[in-house]
This record gives C-alpha cells, sequence and structure tokens, in this order.
C-alpha cells in the first residue's frame, strides 16, 4: 500500500511540498485546507476541506485513512491547530513534523517594536501615530476596535470580519508585493506606523522594505511558539529528508 502523507495547508510552502510528494513515485498525499479562504490556490493530490473536530478527531482521520507520515504546514499563527496535532500524532504514534518558514529580522535601519499579541500592538498604536496600515489578517480586527481616534488601512485577501475600528479603509489585495508598490501605498495613504505578524517568507516582506525606506515604525507581532515535542524544517526539502524521501 502506498504511503499517505497528511499536509494541514494553506500556505505556499504547504502546496509547493504537495506537488514535491505527489512527483514521487508511490506516494499517496491529502492536503487539508480549513476553509477559511473560498478561493484557495491550486494543490496537487487529493483535498479535504474543514476541520476535524479537535484533537480526537484528527487522531481518529489519521487512523481511519492509514496515514504514515503528518506534516503541519499551516500558518505560523495557527496555533490551535498545531498543538492539536502535536497532540494528534503523540496519541497514534505517527511521525509528525512541522514545516515553517524563517521568520523575518531586523536589519540595523529598521525601526521594530516587538510584541507578543495583537493587544499589545493595540496598546502602542496610539503613541506611534494616527494613520495604521494593518496586515494581520482578517481575523482578530476585534482587539483594535476600540482605537476610535485612529485611521486604519487593512490589508486582507478577503473581507475582513466585525468587529473592526470605525474608521476602517479596507484594501483587498493577495501577494507577492514589490517594494515600490508598498512604499507608494505608504505613501499615498499617509501611513504612519505599519502593523505586521511575524509570517516570514517573501510575499509579503516589501512592506518591511518600504516602511525602512520611508523611516517608518513597525510593530510587529511575533509568533507563538511551537509545542516542544515537534520537530520544525525550514523548507520542503527539509521534509523530504525527514521523512526519508529526499533520495527515492
Amino acid at each position: 500500500m502506498a504511503p499517505h502523507v497528511l499536509i494541514l495547508g494553506g500556505t505556499t510552502e504547504a502546496r509547493e511540498l504537495a506537488a514535491a510528494l505527489t512527483a514521487l513515485p508511490g506516494i499517496r498525499v491529502t492536503t487539508s485546507l480549513a476553509g477559511r479562504v473560498t478561493r484557495p490556490g491550486a494543490v496537487t493530490g487529493d483535498i479535504r476541506i474543514g476541520g476535524f473536530g479537535g484533537v480526537e478527531g484528527l487522531a481518529d482521520w489519521l487512523r481511519e485513512q492509514k496515514v504514515d507520515a503528518l506534516v503541519d504546514a499551516t500558518h505560523p499563527f495557527a496555533e490551535a491547530i498545531t498543538a492539536n496535532a502535536a497532540r494528534a500524532a503523540a496519541a497514534t504514534g505517527i511521525p509528525a513534523v512541522v514545516l515553517r518558514r524563517p521568520g523575518w529580522r531586523p536589519g540595523p535601519e529598521d525601526r521594530w517594536y516587538p510584541v507578543g499579541s495583537l493587544a499589545e500592538a493595540a496598546g502602542l498604536l496610539p503613541l506611534l501615530g494616527p494613520r495604521v496600515f494593518l496586515t494581520t489578517g482578517r481575523l482578530g480586527l476585534a482587539a483594535f476596535a476600540h482605537l476610535t481616534e485612529l485611521h486604519f488601512v487593512v490589508r486582507s485577501v478577503e473581507l475582513p470580519e466585525p468587529p473592526m475600528p470605525p474608521r476602517t479603509e479596507v484594501l483587498l489585495a493577495r501577494g507577492p508585493f514589490t517594494v515600490d508598490d508598498e512604499s507608494a501605498l505608504l505613501s499615498t495613504h499617509c501611513i504612519d506606523v505599519v502593523v505586521t505578524k511575524d509570517s516570514g517568507g517573501a510575499a509579503t516582506v516589501a512592506k518591511l522594505t518600504a516602511a525602512r525606506r520611508l523611516a517608518l515604525p513597525v510593530v510587529v507581532v511575533r509568533r507563538p511558539p511551537l509545542p516542544a515535542d515537534m520537530e520544525t524544517v525550514p523548507d520542503v526539502a527539509g521534509v523530504l529528508e525527514r521523512l526519508g524521501l529526499s533520495r527515492r
């Protein structure tokens, strides 16, 4: 029977991993998507949509579908999913690995304000300027809803969910973005401060370069910690090596 790999997806790296695995002979690949994005990118292999019903539901699915390896390639801030994956893998004895692209690192000319949460980010904003470029995703805007005196330019792939700040302008766009485009956006909207999560990767890093170019402060929400018993690799090659598939 072909080895079965379950990918918890939703990221560019998950799609790249699915393509790499399906290109190998004798590998069955299933990518699970949470279903929060209505138009996800194309994924090779089998696809399932929706949650599993917590740790027990995921563990049952792993057993029923005879999964041989689990790869968590979700967003770095999908903390609950990652925790459930670690516990389900431990309960079933299935090998598991976390695929996480490296986080961003500030340069000497950057004005970064690292924080531990969206709420902490919101607490800093009144000190940094009245016009905010918010790129933390469409979920979680409630953390900023009480900042009624600030103007927010919110960029998201899909329409954000309320509650949100009363003075909010929404820009619907999907990366990658260029530095010139990001610089023009920040200048056109007279942005005083940028807020982002440390998602890492190249698709949205241009806003940080643009902020550096314009000497703007950037509030960066740190990634949540990973479960202690989950091995982490930074790229698809690392996953293939971990699964013993790099020389197939």
